[in-house]
């Protein structure tokens, strides 16, 4: 059998992958599918769940062992067939690519083929931009320093050489003349 997956994203509106692979492969097979649809580096830790039709998570299936404190098995992708787990069209997987932030993939099973073989997985559609693979620590995706050239305030008449490395003039505190006219001073 075949199954063919519908893959969105909550972040980008536009966003839909669809992959179709062999009811025997793994989800380790699954997961570089969607790794390779959407040029995501297979460096970071990744997780199923199935779930129900209300996207309530149940049964993980993890990439790498893991100590579980959960009513469900341990299953691990490279050892766990897609068809052990999934046997109804419209089943639905939550597919985790970011666990320090939890952002996810919305998966469903939109079709099983069957008397049908694959040999690897195809991803027969991809439309929109992928969300960032990894957001930073405080939710916004990194960004480069700004460059600092001599356009940076918006105009010409001041000297590069006064700002320091962070684009902040540099002030001299051993001239007193700053405070000359303040009274308080």
């Amino acid at each position: 059998m075949v199954y063919k997956f519908t893959i969105l994203s909550d972040e980008v509106d536009n966003f839909v992958r669809v992959i179709t692979i062999d009811s025997e492969a793994t989800f380790l097979d699954l997961h570089n599918a969607i790794l390779d649809s959407v040029s995501y580096e297979k460096n970071q830790m990744t997780t199923f769940f199935m779930c129900s039709d209300n996207w309530e998570k149940g049964q993980e299936v993890t990439l790498v062992e893991m100590e579980s404190s959960s009513e469900y098995d341990n299953l691990v992708m490279e050892n766990t067939k897609l068809e052990e787990l999934l046997v109804d069209e419209n089943q639905k997987l939550i597919y985790v690519f970011d666990m320090m932030s939890d952002r996810v993939f919305f998966m469903e099973l939109t079709d099983i083929i069957p008397r049908k073989n694959l040999e690897k997985p195809v991803c027969i559609s991809s439309e929109g931009v992928a969300p960032v693979q990894i957001m930073a620590d405080d939710g916004i995706t990194a960004v480069s320093k700004p460059t600092i050239d001599e356009n940076f305030y918006g105009d010409e008449d001041y000297e590069l050489d006064e700002l320091d490395e962070e684009g902040f003039g540099e002030m001299n505190f051993d001239d007193n003349s700053l405070f000359a006219e303040d009274p308080k001073f």
